[in-house]
């Protein structure tokens, strides 16, 4: 059983306090009955709606995903493309969405869950979440392009934040390099628009750090749920911790 007020944020209709308002103010029904009161309590059986419009009523789930390449990170694909959501066991009765995307030939840690507030607080920019990227890249970059990295760099017209970026490793005879780089945004292709910015076009992305989530123990292409306390403390990170 769940409090009604953050079963309504989880399904994505509004944040905690603006669901609290919806039910003070009458607008909100539990199996067909009005209710007003912020105390009442909620299971994925019973019936809610909002102005009459149904919401999903499921218990929150969390899950930690290696997405591979050639894989989409939305439920549906108009392509007919694999989707993460396919790579899911059919354990998974829960109705989950990607927090955020990676791109179609990017790797790496995706989370999923059917936490609307949640979602929507992870992929905030106010809240400046890291995420960590390993890219192989054309070319050697030089420390003084790093720096440009790490002072900000102009895409899409506009200056990205600073970031934190290092050289992991070169070989000069391919002229390739792996380079770390963490950012708190989220600009569609960012992290690739970044280092072609720097003269660095990157050759194969992944993402391995989100927050303080790792993918140590989940292999490409499979997910595992996370426990309370990383659930707890991404909450934190999410300042939905009260």
């Amino acid at each position: 059983m769940e409090r009604l007020q953050k079963v309504m944020a989880h399904a994505g209709v509004a944040s905690r306090r603006s669901s609290e308002k919806l039910i003070t103010t009458g607008h909100v029904k539990v199996n067909g009955k009005k209710v007003t009161e912020l105390g009442t309590k909620v299971s994925k059986h019973d019936h809610v709606t909002v102005d009459e419009m149904p919401i999903q009523t499921e218990m929150p789930i969390y899950l930690l995903m290696d997405k591979p390449r050639q894989v989409v990170s939305t439920v549906h694909d108009d392509k007919h493309r694999k989707t993460v959501i396919d790579l899911l066991d059919d354990e998974i009765k829960e109705r989950v969405y990607p927090v955020g995307r990676l791109d179609y030939d990017t790797t790496g840690l995706l989370l999923l869950t059917n936490d609307g507030e949640l979602a929507n607080q992870l992929t905030h920019p106010k809240y400046e979440v890291e995420k960590t990227y390993v890219a192989k890249v054309e070319g050697i970059p030089t420390n003084e392009e790093l720096k440009h990295l790490r002072q900000g760099v102009r895409i899409d017209g506009k200056l990205t934040s600073p970031a934190k970026s290092k050289l992991l490793s070169s070989d000069e005879k391919r002229q390739t390099a792996i380079v770390s780089l963490t950012i708190h945004e989220g600009k569609n292709h960012q992290v690739k628009k970044m280092l072609q910015a720097i003269g660095h076009p990157v050759m194969k992305l992944k993402r391995e750090t989100y927050a303080f989530l790792t993918l140590k123990g989940v292999l490409p292409g499979e997910f595992r749920e996370l426990n309370p306390e990383e659930v707890k403390e991404l909450k934190r990170v999410a300042h939905l911790d009260k």
